[in-house]
């Protein structure tokens, strides 16, 4: 075998700490090596050119690069040996710049253990054998789950592209945390205004199919054919049929029940439209509360309905759809603040959240937009803003910043003093993080026009003394303590993950981080794939996220399957896992660890079983290969003679 090194200085990212051109002087004494050197950029268009240009001259049947992470670059070189000729699983990488030079100054030392990976690396490539891709067509259908405002933007660009979106939607309107919204920051713009227009272009597009109150069941196939169970739970209205006209809600006599689109700051009925926007304007009836459905008698709605839409025997159905591309936009949850037990634990009525705030301060919220105390419905004169509250505070598991808090503490700082001129506002923060564009003017607009006084420093207890909360904290600045009374106190509670994001997760079978949010491909240069092809990120699911960073992430993703779906067919990758049939045992287990649902039985003559892998489904991650007793699953490209000559070069 013909084999050719090329050792990238990578400027002086590698050649800094390691003598690259020594490693490519002591490659050439490496069995079957012909042709060794070191390059500058071998990343580059000349580099590649250089690469093939010594294909050709020195008859090479395969060749090892010595540079970055195969994550940065395998497919550039892999593209670049197939241009000259070569099959491109006929090249190996050797990471000699995050393995290598990043780690450690010691030239000598680095200069060996480059030399040493470079030596494995040239020892599996002379295992390697060709691999080819095959080719299977696309169904041009895409799932979006979750209707926020990331996903809204996702299905209706794609939908203005031609496709055929299918959106799942658990709530039984989308719009999700935005909807619950009264202004956006930084320019005081009515949410609803915003996002209202984009929900009825969802309603009205013939190619969108909104599946509210709906949650998925089970997804299974690959990219390209993926098929998907929807569970649409039972609403006891038939929505094909429901007008959303509102009488049934002017009539109900389960008044009690939790208003939980208000955040519970009133009450609502057992059948209700959560707010005059909301799409799709469908009534629902709440079964917990329900008296007919607590074998009571009532049955009023049933009776006023006008166009008799009411089903009490009403069932969850399940719907099967068949979509080649999925995006994931499943949006956040805030934290509960009820662990904090400084600071009430929720049991004071006025210390509430921020999201309670909002709906506080909407025109269609609970008090009609004027600002009141929920306990006595009193207008507050003095109103303190605690931010951090289940963000950076490892104490509760949230170590990280939620990236909006100290924004939307602002906001409604300013929109206090334009409700209520007379008020005293107070904001107690740790760092103002205001990256975005205008934000930084937006909170130096709050503190110097609006008069919003910011006191540096995390507030110790919260207590109530006669009708008003005490704050009790710190001014770090001024290293003096602080005491406020306030008539009403605003948690600026942090982003968490969705509830039930985990299990999402998994029936997508993607990856998702300590804290629940959902992770990329790479956080730089695949910032809204996923590790299984065909699956997608848009929004607050894969990190806190504000509105305008959300609403590009949907487009982002909506334009990654637009290129997906620009082809009839695509192409597989064929470094799978492989049964040999003669060596398989039928144990079984292999099809117990496989994360991905790639393995199923396949049945011989005779009744005989043996185990056999779905390669457009198989991710090659290796598990089944690792854990088949007598080594009867191979992952190709990654055999066990490949790794076992890598590891007997090094010991050698």
């Amino acid at each position: 075998m013909r084999i050719g090194v090329f050792v990238c200085n990578c400027g002086t990212n590698i050649a800094g700490t390691v003598d690259t051109a020594k490693v490519a002087s002591e490659a050439l004494t490496f069995a079957d090596v012909v042709y060794a050197t070191n390059y500058m950029y071998t990343c580059s268009e000349p580099g590649q050119q250089e690469i093939q240009r010594a294909i050709g001259e020195h008859g090479l049947q395969g060749v090892v690069v010595a540079a970055c992470s195969p994550r940065m670059h395998e497919p550039t070189f892999r593209r670049a040996v197939e241009k000259a000729g070569l099959n491109k699983y006929m090249f190996e990488m050797a990471n000699i710049r995050e393995h290598v030079s990043w780690i450690g100054n010691d030239k000598a030392a680095n200069t060996a253990k480059a030399a040493d990976l470079v030596r494995m690396a040239v020892a599996k490539l002379r295992f390697n054998q060709p691999l080819f891709s095959s080719k299977m067509p696309v169904n041009k259908r895409l799932l979006v789950i979750g209707g926020g405002v990331a996903g809204i933007q996702a299905a209706l660009d794609c939908a203005d592209g031609g496709m055929d979106v299918v959106m799942v939607e658990r709530k039984q309107y989308i719009g999700g945390k935005m909807a619950q919204l009264d202004k956006t920051f930084p320019t005081i713009d009515c949410s609803s205004c915003i996002l209202g227009p984009k929900m009825v272009d969802v309603s009205q597009k013939e190619n969108i199919t909104l599946y509210a109150s709906s949650e998925i069941e089970s997804i299974s196939g690959y990219i390209g054919n993926f098929t998907v169970d929807i569970r649409k739970k039972a609403t006891y209205v038939n929505w094909d049929a429901c007008t959303g006209c509102g009488a049934c809600m002017e009539k109900c006599p389960a008044k009690n029940t939790p208003d939980v689109f208000n955040e519970n700051l009133g009450s609502a009925r057992a059948i209700n439209i959560p707010f005059p926007q909301a799409i799709p304007k469908k009534a629902v009836i709440d079964a917990r509360h329900c008296r007919q459905l607590n074998g009571k008698k009532c049955g009023v709605c049933a009776k006023i309905c006008p166009v008799k839409a009411i089903d009490f025997e009403m069932k969850d159905t399940i719907v099967t759809e068949k979509v080649g591309a999925i995006i994931a936009a499943t949006g956040y949850d805030l934290f509960d603040h009820s662990v904090y037990g400084e600071y009430g634990a929720g049991r004071y009525p006025d210390v509430i959240t921020g999201i309670q705030y909002e709906r506080i301060l909407s025109a269609s919220g609970p008090y009609g937009g004027h600002i009141q105390r929920p306990s006595d419905g009193k207008e507050p004169k003095n109103i303190v803003f605690l931010a951090c509250v289940g963000s950076r505070d490892a104490s509760v598991g949230r170590p990280y910043c939620s990236g909006v808090c100290c924004m939307y503490i602002a906001k409604q700082a300013i929109l206090t003093k334009d409700h209520l001129p007379e008020s005293n506002s107070y904001v107690f923060y740790m760092d103002i993080r205001a990256p975005g564009k205008n934000y930084d003017e937006f909170v130096r607009r709050a503190q110097e026009e609006y008069g919003v006084q910011y006191i540096r420093g995390r507030v110790a207890k919260i207590y109530p003394r006669g009708d008003r909360m005490v704050v009790q904290g710190a001014d770090t600045l001024l290293g003096v303590q602080v005491e406020v009374e306030a008539d009403l106190v605003v948690l600026a509670t942090g982003i968490e993950s969705s509830a039930g994001a985990g299990e999402l997760a998994e029936k997508l079978r993607i990856s998702y981080d300590q804290y629940g949010f959902y992770m990329e491909s790479h956080p730089k240069l695949r910032p809204v794939e996923t590790n299984t092809a065909g699956v997608y990120l848009a929004g607050a699911c894969q990190g806190p996220k504000d509105i305008p960073s959300s609403v590009a992430q949907g487009s982002a993703a909506a334009s990654k399957v637009q290129s997906l779906f620009a082809h009839d067919t695509i192409e597989t990758n064929p470094q799978v896992a492989l049964v040999n049939e003669r060596n398989c045992i039928a144990c079984g287990k292999c099809i117990q660890v496989c994360p991905f649902g790639a393995i199923q039985w396949k049945e011989l003559r005779g009744g005989i079983k043996k185990a056999e892998v779905l390669p457009t489904v198989c991710q090659g991650c290796g598990v089944c290969n690792a854990t088949c007793p007598p080594k009867a699953v191979q992952l190709q490209h990654a055999t066990d003679n490949q790794l076992l000559a890598e590891v007997n070069e090094l010991c050698a």
